[in-house]
């Protein structure tokens, strides 16, 4: 009995460590699957991670693309998080502001190291170096073998998310999803090419140099690789007029760039420099690999270059990552395959925001313009993407949702968006802002108990104001204003609208939350989900209480301007009451947040 005893024990034990079932599984730990598993967690869903790597941050960390684009003045959520934690880090904002990139930038093994702290906590598993196989369904759950420390394991979860850097799910789930450029009959994008291909961005092999000091023995220097051509890199950082990238003009700059803290050097050079193109939807996984390889002996190559052509002895490749010649764990892919989601993202509804309604629907917030890189593929369409001028915008939750598929979502650079369009939207705060949506969509699926196409977008937008995320993109009103949400939910709602500007190399929206409103504006604004307001009367004259008052007797909530006056005093509008006085945009947004709530009105993935 003894023998069976410990026989049955046993096989009990081993049963244990090779399945798991979870609420949710995510295949990626990289920035969006990172962001998605803690904000899952957070909110009581319990979760694994599945990544093949050591370290969790994919193209923040593992690809050591550690110089932020993009959201400096939009720190949404888990991004604003992270920012802080290297804030604290590093010792202040001027500390991390080190190169002319970005103001923020990091060194990649501290940025993991922060993530990993971030996403040690009740409720997450992360399996390290695990390679997933078989996805399948069974039984209403999905189900992935994967292979981690020499053993065969399984999990089982309800929900499953696709945080790879490339969308490497889609096709095993059968997903639909869009590759390449698209072609200007399937956006409508007057800058699309007239006919679609399956031309993807270049990728970039990232090397992290440090400065050793002023010494001039070649004895460390990396190897020139056996394919090395100088020709490649020769403009680099010359031009005939001494000018690039708006006044770049030596190689100090150019490797100024990409400096991090620490007397560290991120090189990822757009011009001259270490892009490559891979043409890796068409090949094998053999292939695929043997491309890769080349593309990181392109940057041995231009790091060899910035040594032994330019001079720069001081400067050596630092082993910042765990890998033997201390080159990144992976490639920074700029694109990969898209998926045909609830609702598809293009130019228009980015140049336009207003003209549509999705923007009711935002889950995660952008301001970079839109940047591709194809200069290392002569076959690429020449397209001037810089030149296609946007506002700073939101991503509807549809773009998240896989159309017809239960349970099954995208938190990565995977999203439903055109080709052009993720020249923006693949940058890491915003990829960090879908993954921390993406999490919240899954986690309020298992916990309400509905699928993730029925969803309500209102539960799951106030889930991410709750974590001080940004549905809208105002710049002018930081989570830390007492009426950040209040202004959220009523942009959201289009009661009151932002301002866009296409500025330079960081684009904005404004709500200028100190001006006043004409009664006019306020009724416009309400009329869509207020029709009774139709006869009420509207001037140009601003807003005051008595009209706020005669808007609530409109729609028969009987309201005084005492009991205005009682709410007013009781902390909800920190300022002197007058009945007449003229109301700023944020005091509106309190108010008609508070008697009205036109955010609790649902919308549906088109925003209507």
């Amino acid at each position: 009995m003894r023998i069976l005893f410990l026989t049955i024990s046993f096989s009990f034990f081993m049963l244990g460590h090779s399945q798991k079932e979870v609420d949710i599984l995510i295949i990626g730990g990289g920035a969006g699957g990172t962001s998605a598993a803690i904000q899952a967690a957070r909110m009581g869903a319990s979760v694994q991670i599945l990544e093949k790597t050591e370290w969790l941050g994919g193209m923040l960390t593992s690809a050591g693309v550690s110089a932020i684009d993009g959201n400096h003045r939009l720190p949404s959520g888990i991004w604003g998080e992270f920012r802080q934690k290297l804030y604290e880090y590093y010792g202040g904002p001027q500390e991390v502001a080190t190169g002319w990139v970005s103001h923020t930038l990091f060194e990649p093994s501290v940025g993991n190291a922060i993530l990993t702290k971030m996403a040690t906590i009740p409720n997450l598993d992360v399996v390290f170096n695990a390679r997933y196989g078989k996805v399948e369904r069974e039984q209403e759950k999905w189900k992935v073998k994967y292979r981690s420390k020499g053993k065969e394991l399984f999990t089982k979860a309800i929900v499953l998310i696709d945080a790879t850097e490339t969308g490497e799910l889609l096709p095993l789930v059968g997903a639909e999803y869009r590759l390449g450029m698209d072609s200007k009959k399937e956006t409508g994008e007057a800058q699309a090419p007239g006919i679609g291909n399956a031309i993807v961005q270049d990728l970039t092999y990232v090397a992290i140099l440090k400065d050793v000091g002023q010494k001039t023995h070649t004895k460390g220097l990396v190897d020139r690789p056996k394919d090395y051509n100088p020709k490649a890199y020769a403009c680099a950082c010359h031009r005939e007029k001494g000018e690039m990238f708006g006044g770049v003009s030596d190689c100090e700059q150019m490797l100024n760039y990409g400096k991090l803290p620490n007397n560290k050097y991120m090189i990822n050079w757009p011009n001259c420099g270490n892009d490559y193109f891979v043409d890796w939807p068409q090949l094998s996984e053999t292939e695929k690999k043997e491309a890769i390889e080349r593309a990181k002996r392109f940057t041995q190559g231009f790091v060899h270059y910035i040594q032994n052509e330019l001079g720069f002895t001081h400067l050596r490749l630092e082993k910042e990552f765990p890998t033997k010649d201390g080159y990144p764990m992976i490639p920074y892919h700029r694109e990969g395959r898209r998926v045909k989601g609830e609702v598809f993202l293009v130019a228009d509804h980015l140049e336009r925001p207003y003209d549509f309604e999705l923007y009711k629907t935002g889950i995660a917030v952008g301001d970079y313009p839109i940047d591709h890189h194809h200069d290392k593929n002569p076959n690429a369409p020449k397209i001037e993407f810089i030149n296609i001028k946007v506002p700073s915008y939101n991503i509807p939750m549809g773009c998240l949702i896989p159309k017809g598929m239960e349970n099954f979502l995208v938190a990565d650079k995977n999203i439903s968006v055109s080709n052009i369009v993720n020249g923006t939207t693949r940058l890491q705060p915003v990829v960090l802002g879908i993954g921390q949506a993406s999490g919240a969509i899954a986690a309020l699926a298992v916990l309400d108990k509905v699928s993730t196409t029925k969803i309500s977008i209102r539960k799951v937008q106030q889930a991410l104001l709750n974590s001080k995320a940004y549905l809208m993109p105002f710049i002018d009103v930081p989570p830390t204003d007492r009426a950040f949400e209040s202004i959220q939910r009523i942009g959201a709602s289009g009661v009151l609208k932002g301002y866009g500007v296409p500025y330079k190399w960081a684009n904005e929206t404004w709500f200028y939350p100190e001006r006043m409103v004409s009664e006019f504006e306020l009724k416009s604004g309400l009329l869509g989900a207020y029709p009774k307001l139709r006869d009420l009367p509207a001037s140009g004259a601003w807003v005051s209480p008595k009209y706020i008052v005669d808007i609530m007797n409109s729609l028969t909530k009987e309201i005084t301007l005492d009991n205005l006056k009682e709410l007013w005093t009781a902390g909800a509008v920190p300022a002197p009451f007058s009945e007449t006085d003229p109301l700023d945009r944020r005091t509106i947004s309190i108010l008609i947040d508070k008697l009205l709530n036109p955010f609790e009105r649902e919308v549906d993935f088109e925003g209507k």
